[in-house]
């Protein structure tokens, strides 16, 4: 199995910890370091990572005067509790930058917003697969009758009859 863990800098990593929690639903705790913290699902996967702008001298994560932060990035969710996320998200900014749609691409519902660092966020439902028609039952191969079987009792039938 392979994971990627999306890290984005921000200047105020307690604040965005706090700030996706609340997006997610998830339970409140703060991140494991001031300048470090991962959004956890609650499995245990990592969501997002939030890294402190500066901080550990990494490239690409030493100052938003670089580049503005989001620039080439789009922060995509899929959520299974989309109508909950968009009620937590609607709570967490004044406006979306995409209010609720169908993504003619994805077929999901989806809306989009900013985090406080001005990251691009979308958020889309989960999708079950479309089935066509019902479901075909298997039958079970236990209980048929095998060619094996049928000789075993038409030899046991023939000793009986003998007998």
């Amino acid at each position: 199995m392979k994971r990627t863990w999306t890290i984005i800098g921000v200047s105020d990593v307690p604040g965005s910890f706090k700030w996706y929690q609340s997006l997610f639903g998830l339970g409140k705790s703060p991140p494991g370091h001031d300048d470090f913290g991962q959004i956890l699902d609650t499995d245990g996967t990592v969501l997002l990572c939030l890294h402190q702008w500066g901080a550990h001298g990494h490239p690409s994560l030493m100052s938003p005067d670089e580049a503005s932060p989001g620039n080439g990035l789009l922060l995509f969710f899929r959520v299974d509790d989309f109508n909950m996320a968009l009620k937590r998200a609607r709570a967490l900014v004044t406006r979306l930058e995409e209010e609720p749609h169908v993504n003619p691409n994805t077929q999901t519902r989806e809306f989009s917003l900013r985090d406080p660092e001005g990251y691009y966020v979308t958020i889309s439902a989960l999708s079950a697969p479309q089935r066509k028609g019902p479901r075909k039952r298997r039958p079970n191969k236990r209980l048929q009758p095998t060619k094996a079987r049928q000789e075993v009792g038409a030899t046991s039938t023939r000793s009986r009859l003998k007998r």
